[in-house]
């Protein structure tokens, strides 16, 4: 492979992998870590694949390993970096976009912009501080690819294999409190072509030979990264997603069991089942829920909807919560039929004594309905979407959480 090869040609080719679109590279060149956080934040959000440069020195093997289609250079103070930077990206003639970030009226970000076009590279507006996620889009949207991922991606056997999967975490928030009260653990792809993956596209049918090591997966990275979360100071309530296949079967429920910590911040795991499965599975899934409360276990019932008089009269109800289906509660400000159901599923939780979720909140109005319906706690956009782990630790440590605007 050329040098040239090896540079910036993603950005100019309708390049393909196999009949799908390639995700877009991008670099993210910045001695200061946190600002590197931020931008790679952004980056991901709008669908890229990103890698990180900390100094100039580290970015001639990025480019050949990474193979970036832009380069997002954060001007220092003194230029010093920025210029080597721009030396390296001459000289392995790279064919990519550069974009320059640095404070309004900075004589150093209009030189590089003006060396970088002497030297043939293609330079992009520059952007100036502060700016806002849009004004970064404007600049770096052309390189987005308009197609979805279609499905499937890859086979989530390939995925397991090559270490592509992780987990991202949704807050869990008090309704009365507005605290962060746990999170909910959502399995992601972060595949090397086409950046992060959602479920959708790789998560296999029940029936699936590979769902049993998904599960493993999702319950062994969650324990992980429960203690990543107690080191950052953020210890965090989890609640994970598994089917009643894999609560169906005592080997692996037996070895789920010897997996929970010993420590003594540990609140618990959650486990939540899809509400179809567990009237499914009734009587088996009571059964487990009151085996493995005595691990420090429970089993909330996730995506409760119209079939809840299904849970009406049982003599013993071991689950933690039930959680009202997103349909349910998205919207519910101005619909009373929705709001029937929330209060008749919130009805049926009190007569349990469990608590009882309100999934999907996306407006102020939806979250003072269901304030005043009296679910205890919410889920939803208005909150927080899920993030990668990182960045969830960060954002737990700047603030529990703020009111919604």
């Amino acid at each position: 492979m050329t040098d040239s090869m090896r540079g910036g040609n993603l950005a100019q080719t309708n390049t393909v992998f196999g009949r799908r679109k390639v995700a877009p590279r991008v670099c993210v060149a910045d001695g200061k870590k946190h600002l590197r956080a931020f931008l790679t934040d952004i980056l991901e959000d709008f669908g890229f694949v990103t890698s990180e440069c900390a100094k100039a020195d580290d970015l001639e093997e990025i480019l050949m390993a990474h193979l970036p289609d832009i380069v997002v250079i954060g001007v220092s103070v003194d230029g010093i970096e920025a210029g080597r930077i721009l030396e390296t990206l001459v000289r392995r003639e790279f064919g990519g976009k550069v974009l320059a970030i640095g404070a309004r009226e900075s004589i150093i970000v209009r030189a590089v912009r003006q060396v970088g076009e002497e030297y043939g590279l293609a330079m992009l507006p520059p952007l100036t501080t502060p700016f806002a996620a849009g004004a970064l889009r404007e600049r770096v949207g052309k390189l987005l690819p308009e197609d979805p991922v279609p499905r499937p991606a890859v086979h989530v056997a390939e995925a397991l294999h090559a270490g592509w999967l992780e987990l991202w975490y949704q807050p869990k928030i008090d309704a009365r409190t507005l605290v962060r009260s746990g999170a909910e653990a959502l399995v992601r792809m972060r595949h090397p072509t086409w950046g992060v993956v959602p479920p959708a596209y790789f998560v296999p049918e029940g029936d699936d030979p590979c769902f049993r090591r998904l599960s493993e997966f999702v319950i062994d990275r969650a324990i992980e990264d429960w203690h990543y979360l107690l080191r950052k100071q953020t210890p965090t309530d989890v609640s994970i997603n598994l089917p009643a296949s894999f609560l169906r079967n005592y080997q692996a429920v037996r070895e789920l069991c010897q997996r929970i910590p010993a420590h003594p911040a540990f609140g618990g795991l959650l486990i939540e089942v899809k509400s179809a499965e567990v009237i499914d599975n009734l009587n088996v899934l009571v059964d487990v829920a009151r085996e493995i409360r005595l691990r420090n276990i429970a089993v909330s019932i996730d995506d409760v909807g119209a079939e809840w008089p299904a849970l009406m009269g049982l003599e013993t109800f071991p689950f933690a919560e039930l959680k009202v289906d997103r349909q349910f509660v998205t919207g519910c400000a101005n619909d009373r039929l929705k709001q029937t159901v929330c209060r008749s599923i919130i009805e049926l939780a009190r007569g349990y004594g469990v608590r009882v979720v309100a999934e999907g909140i996306e407006t102020r109005a939806d979250f003072v309905a269901a304030n005043e319906m009296g679910f205890d706690l919410v889920q939803g956009y208005l909150f927080g979407k899920p993030t990668a782990l990182k960045k969830f630790a960060r954002s737990a440590l700047i603030q529990p959480v703020l009111a919604p605007k």
